[in-house]
């Protein structure tokens, strides 16, 4: 029979406290990590199109930071993290990979039609929730997906309004200017949809690469045709390059742009060459006097300090946010189905001056549009 002396005792003593020690530290952090909601979002926070993610996030980590300072979701803080995509579809799809293999919660406030529609099957097939992504393309729409919710009206939408002025304006030669990838042929397809219930059709069609602010061959091939309107679907650097160079070629017509094309980084681009451009909007008026939802976000805005204005992408990643944050409130038992299910359970839901409807087999909240006209000053006008 073996002797164990003491000494022999006191470092297997040991070596057990320190092994339980580890576990229940483990045991804790997991524990600590349950206490948190984490989403994951995909959205070029670098190049050309980095103001279109970088206000997004902005927005919704304003209304996060707010839920988090008053408790969170029943003492579960809201934790948003934030991967780089350069508004590239195989980088999304990459940092998708990477949000489920992490378990995330759901996928939130992804920018862009080229890299959501990458996203897309992944969300499918692992059966994640895929909430308010940035763009108002169809083919996120039709056929509907159970996991994604949109907070945003549809480019069709958008372009029905736009074309329905310019018809009212009288101005029935329109060309397109549009992004060569996804987002382009969604923004393309709804003009040519509105133009044809009013027998109408383009003057003339071209292109931009995506990322790119090479615009001299659309230059040349929409300018001499003397359009009464030019319909612009693509990112604030490319719009504000075609814009500056119809104009030196001696272009005299009006530029309407969609909502994705970001506001107030058009007018940061185009200094005084903004004055009459008009941009359709999806979101609330966020500057002068607000109340509702916009009285929030701009008190999250002062409280916030610093250099941030308002701004529409942010007041987007704000309703977004406090969209899903309900969606989250309603939830008995943390589970994806259960948000999805709590999603559909708004069917009229008001977030303070902005109405959402969901509901079974319906995953597109809002129809609002609005058109605004942007100045030479820096201002957005109603």
């Amino acid at each position: 029979m073996k002797t164990v002396n003491r000494g022999e005792l006191n470092v297997d003593r040991r070596h057990c406290l320190t092994g339980l020690s580890a576990l229940l530290l483990s045991r804790w952090s997991q524990a600590q990590e349950r206490r948190r909601i984490v989403l994951g979002q995909s959205a070029p926070l670098s190049g050309p199109a980095a103001q279109l993610g970088l206000q997004m996030q902005t927005g919704a980590k304003l209304y996060f930071d707010h839920v988090n300072a008053n408790g969170g979701i029943n003492g579960m803080g809201i934790e948003l993290r934030s991967l780089d995509d350069g508004y590239e579809p195989d980088r999304c799809r990459a940092n998708t990979e990477k949000f489920i293999n992490d378990e995330v919660f759901a996928l939130f406030g992804y920018v862009g039609t080229p890299t959501s529609l990458a996203a897309l099957p992944l969300v499918n097939q692992n059966r994640i929730p895929f909430i308010a992504p940035l763009t108002g393309a169809e083919a996120l729409r039709d056929p509907v997906s159970p996991w994604v919710f949109h907070v945003r009206a549809s480019y069709f939408d958008e372009t029905a309004l736009i074309v329905k002025q310019l018809q009212q304006l009288g101005l029935s030669k329109i060309s397109v200017f549009h992004q060569n990838d996804s987002y382009g042929k969604a923004g393309l397809d709804g003009v040519l949809r509105a133009m044809t219930s009013h027998s109408l059709k383009p003057l003339s069609v071209s292109t931009v690469e995506r990322n790119s602010a090479d615009v001299a061959k659309a230059v040349r091939e929409l300018v001499p045709g003397a359009p009464h309107a030019i319909v612009m679907v693509s990112a604030y650097k490319s719009c504000a390059a075609f814009i500056r160079e119809a104009r030196k070629a001696g272009y005299g017509g009006v530029f309407y742009n969609v909502s994705f094309v970001g506001t107030q980084a058009l007018l940061d681009e185009l200094g005084k060459d903004a004055s009459g451009v008009v941009v359709s909007q999806v979101m609330p008026y966020p500057y002068g006097a607000g109340t509702g939802v916009v009285a929030e976000y701009q008190a999250a805005l002062q409280k916030a300090g610093g250099a941030l204005k308002p701004d529409y992408n942010a007041i987007e990643g704000f309703v977004a946010a406090k969209t899903l944050t309900e969606g989250l409130r309603r939830v008995a038992r943390l589970s994806r189905d259960g948000l999805v299910g709590a999603l559909e359970g708004l069917q009229n839901y008001n977030l303070g001056g902005f109405n959402l409807r969901y509901g079974p087999g319906r995953r597109t909240g809002s129809g609002f549009v609005e058109l605004t006209m942007l100045t030479g000053d820096g201002k957005v006008r109603r």
